[in-house]
């Protein structure tokens, strides 16, 4: 049997929704007795996959995140290889 739908919304402080190519990915704010944090899921196809990050490490990821779009920007892409014709 399949996994049950996950509830992305309904309870959620903050939702944003990415579309990368054939990728949609969703982060939620939450917030639970232990704290808060925000879930990410990615789903690709109808299958999903989770990461969650407590909230006391948003900062990091964040700033994580900016050295590798820095990293990205930096970096010469190689040529695209074009198909004959």
């Amino acid at each position: 049997m399949g996994k049950p739908e996950q509830n992305l919304g309904d309870d959620a402080l903050r939702v944003e929704t990415l579309r990368v190519e054939r990728k949609v990915l969703t982060l939620v704010l939450r917030e639970n007795p232990r704290g808060r944090f925000v879930r990410i899921v990615e789903d690709v196809g109808g299958r999903r996959d989770t990461v969650v990050v407590p909230a006391v490490g948003l900062r990091d990821l964040r700033d994580a995140l900016t050295r590798l779009i820095e990293a990205d920007e930096a970096t010469p892409r190689p040529p695209s290889v074009l198909p004959p014709g």
